[in-house]
């Protein structure tokens, strides 16, 4: 829909649909891993950016105003509510809006009606999650007050010559990034949160502003997901044709948008306010346009630095690329940049790019689509299968699990008993808990980890070999190694370890508790195993005696 609203036709909304599904890989989990929030948030992201670029177009009528107001409130609440990441998105977006506001490319007073609408939607979320401070402590919120407080007392930052403008525009940007941190600072420090320090430290460590020890910001440094964009991503792309085209899109638009943006700041008007929708000038750029440019240009670079965020760029890539070559106004600037614009032509190349494109990817995807299709599979983890049932047949229905978040999310899933952690892991108290029960695979003592487990009700215990003897990571990135290093503790293996740390007295729990053998048998008792489960049930008080 948002490809269609900017091209003005259906062909390009069918080209996107038609990308997305052949790059499926690289534009959404859902094909292999079902059951993540964010699946379940991304398509009202996607609904929320259709309303904002239908709600930017110029000339609307206070109806269609209104109605599309409404349909963004109701999507970036649904998109926020469903996904714990939503606050670093909505900052992205929000900064989007910043820029081109600065630049006089959008209406300052939509801009501040989408300033609202994120602020409303995070406080609704931030009631309807219990209070969930992390949301009040958020970089978009201060983002957001800094700019419309600033914004308020510097009255005439649109008006002067172009170096009075970058002057203005400069000062504004410092003030607002200054405003933005220190409000940010007394709200954390007011309200004592500390809900996302984890991330501004998996940040520090990554972008090379120093190493970090601490365990919640090395899980994210350790996981490849949140590591730089691979290569193959853009073999891929570029074999769908949609690569090539999207970096044409992008240059030229780019150069248009350079162009107006100078313009602008070379003059006290709002180019926008009187701009037809159909507007046949070379140097233009419809608000909508020079939103989804925007929003485009941030969540690349961010795809970029961080590979599991490229699922909000990808697809918006396919958006935009299918929107430029069905576009009307795109033709017409390449073609009169190399003299040969006509009216006819304009028409002709607008329609017969596309459907050549889509003539290509018949031709290339649709027996490799046909074979995945008449490829049917199902689920088979035997073992885990038989974790389950044993849990729903050998223990009570108020039974306590510790373990793993991931493995633990599938037994409150599965058995609906209740567990001592699990994988939301934006919350300080929940980050600590989670830590603590991972000493199970930690180099401590049994005695200590049976008051651990005791501290948090823990009737069961779940062991997993693939965590014990992981071999995925490593040496430093294995969940072990994470426990060992924050303990202060030797790694295993041979290779180099900080001079600081020491050689732990006891052996690892998850190892030495399958012997059977005193201390452990004192705490615990194994009461289930399988090639990849071991399930210890904690012993009460008057059982050790």
């Amino acid at each position: 829909m948002t490809s269609w609203l900017l091209s003005g036709t259906w062909i390009s909304g069918a080209l996107a649909a038609l990308w997305y599904i052949l790059n499926r890989p690289d534009t959404t989990r859902v094909e292999f891993t079902i059951p993540l929030r964010e699946n379940w948030s991304l398509p009202f992201f996607a609904l929320q950016i259709m309303a904002i670029t239908y709600y930017l177009r110029p000339q609307l009528k206070p109806f269609q105003q209104r109605l599309s107001l409404t349909l963004i409130v109701a999507s970036t609440f649904l998109f926020c509510i469903t996904w714990q990441f939503n606050q670093f998105i909505l900052l992205i977006q929000a900064v989007a809006l910043f820029s081109l506001d600065c630049l006089n490319m959008v209406p300052a007073s939509k801009v501040r009606s989408l300033y609202l609408v994120q602020v409303v939607s995070l406080l609704l979320v931030w009631i309807l999650q219990f209070n969930n401070t992390m949301l009040l402590g958020s970089l978009v919120l201060s983002f957001i007050l800094a700019a419309l407080v600033v914004q308020h007392f510097q009255k005439n930052l649109k008006c002067g010559t172009f170096a009075i403008r970058v002057a203005k525009l400069m000062l504004h940007l410092i003030v607002v990034l200054s405003l933005t941190i220190l409000t940010n600072n007394i709200i954390k420090r007011i309200l004592g949160l500390e809900s996302d320090e984890h991330i501004f430290k998996f940040l520090k460590a990554k972008f090379g502003f120093g190493a970090t020890r601490d365990f919640d910001a090395k899980l994210y440094l350790c996981e490849e997901a949140f590591g730089l964009l691979p290569h193959d991503t853009f073999q891929r792309l570029l074999h769908t044709l949609i690569l090539p085209l999207y970096l044409l899109v992008l240059v030229v638009t780019l150069i248009v948008a350079v162009i107006v943006a100078i313009g602008n700041l070379g003059n006290c008007s709002t180019p926008f306010q009187n701009l037809p929708v159909k507007e046949e000038k070379v140097i233009v750029m419809r608000p909508d346009v020079a939103y989804n440019l925007m929003h485009n240009v941030l969540f690349g670079l961010l795809a970029l630095s961080t590979m599991r965020m490229k699922y909000l760029w990808t697809s918006h890539v396919c958006m935009v690329s299918s929107a430029a070559i069905c576009s009307h106004h795109f033709w017409s600037l390449n073609l009169k940049a190399i003299r040969l614009y006509s009216p006819q032509w304009v028409r002709a190349v607008r329609f017969a790019v596309p459907i050549l494109i889509c003539i290509y990817l018949y031709h290339e995807f649709w027996p490799k689509v046909m074979a995945e299709l008449s490829d049917l599979r199902e689920f088979y983890d035997p073992d885990t299968v038989e974790l389950m049932n044993w849990i729903n047949m050998n223990t009570s229905r108020d039974a306590v699990f510790a373990g793993s978040m991931q493995l633990l999310a599938g037994i409150k899933l599965c058995t609906g008993r209740t567990i001592t952690n699990h994988p939301h892991y934006e919350d300080k108290k929940l980050r600590d808990r989670t830590k603590q029960i991972y000493q199970i695979y930690s180099k401590r003592p049994p005695d200590e980890v049976y008051r651990i487990l005791r501290l948090y009700g823990t009737n069961y215990i779940v062991v997993e070999d693939s965590i014990c003897y992981e071999r995925r990571h490593s040496r430093g990135c294995r969940l072990r190694d994470l426990l060992d290093i924050a303990n202060g503790h030797v790694m295993d293996g041979s290779g180099e370890n900080d001079p600081d740390l020491k050689t732990s007295p006891y052996p690892r729990f998850c190892d030495e508790i399958k012997s059977t053998a005193p201390p452990y048998s004192t705490y615990f008792s194994r009461v289930f195993k399988n090639k990849t489960f071991h399930v210890y049930r904690l012993k009460k008080k008057k059982e050790m005696h």
